[in-house]
């Protein structure tokens, strides 16, 4: 009759389990909780059913684990694209020196219907007002000279200040584009990774199933051996 090694007592005949037949898991528990237990010593079954219990239910605590901290990664991964592309924005306006945001202004208004409907008016009022209004009087009288100088003068102030508009549109859009192309990516990359990440945890999942599998399959076989010599 052999002896326990974990409670130093008898084990009936038939009931005895020595190490070298104990599945790797369960017998590193075994051994985390007795330094001493090797594969040459021997146990009872009710004692391996107790660690069989205490290692099924650490395996299923570990896999809860895992599948927390997957959880806080995907969404750490979503928080950190969310930051990325709302600050480019923010960054452009605060690179705009005075003189491109006044550029912007007067080509957003040059190009305006307010700016046409306006210069419209105006031009008609001064061709109005030097035609009927002032006969004796004309400032400016046909053809408009002064108008004409006016109206070159506007245009060629006018025509450089749109060219720095959009001159500073385009290396916005090129910008905006290279911004596009790293959010692009930095997606990619993550796709990527959390793919590899779901393929391994199922792959580990997986194993960890067919383990635990495994361990209640011995453990059910045990118990139909008691079963049978019960009766």
């Amino acid at each position: 009759m052999e002896t326990s090694y974990l409670s130093k007592q008898p084990i009936p005949t038939g009931e005895e389990v020595i190490g070298a037949d104990i599945r790797e898991g369960v017998f590193k528990l075994i051994q985390s909780h007795h330094v001493g237990f090797d594969r040459s010593k021997f146990i009872s079954i009710s004692e391996l059913n107790q660690f069989r219990r205490l290692y099924l239910s650490s395996l299923i605590e570990k896999e809860r684990g895992e599948l927390a901290a997957l959880d806080r990664e995907v969404m750490d991964a979503i928080k950190n694209n969310s930051i990325l592309s709302e600050s480019f924005q923010e960054e452009q306006e605060d690179t705009l020196t005075l003189g491109e945001r006044v550029a912007d202004k007067v080509a957003t208004f040059g190009g305006s219907w307010t700016f046409i409907i306006f210069f419209f008016l105006f031009i008609l009022g001064w061709m109005i007002i030097n035609t009927w209004l002032l006969i004796t009087q004309k400032f400016d009288p046909f053809p408009f000279i002064l108008l004409n100088l006016i109206l070159s003068c506007l245009a060629a102030i006018q025509a450089p200040i749109i060219m720095m508009s959009q001159n500073r549109q385009e290396q916005k859009d090129r910008k905006r584009g290279e911004h596009d192309y790293k959010v692009n990516l930095k997606a990619e990359l993550e796709i990527k990774l959390l793919s590899e990440k779901i393929d391994h945890l199922l792959v580990h999942q997986n194993r960890k199933l067919l383990e635990i599998q495994e361990v209640q399959t011995d453990y059910l076989e045990d118990l139909m051996k008691e079963i049978k010599k019960a009766k």
